[in-house]
């Protein structure tokens, strides 16, 4: 574990230095990308998210809101 190291509790902590730095990389790799491909990016993670009907109430109310929804367009 270069950055990661194990905690007292069993979990894993990061120094400060370390995130710190982390965190500075994070954001001049973000700001180094085109404005077009971070649009591109935020489209996808947006599309690939569940609706908030499923992440909320699961799949069968999801269904059965989606069934009414389309025999409402009939």
């Amino acid at each position: 574990m270069d950055i990661l190291e194990l905690n007292k509790k069993g979990g894993v902590s990061m120094k400060t230095n370390d995130y710190v730095k982390y965190m500075t990389q994070t954001i001049v790799k973000y700001a180094d990308q085109p404005k077009d491909e971070r649009r591109r990016l935020r489209l996808e993670r947006k599309q690939a998210k569940a609706s908030l009907w499923y992440r909320w109430f699961g799949i069968l109310p999801y269904i059965l809101y989606s069934e009414v929804k389309r025999k409402h367009k009939r």
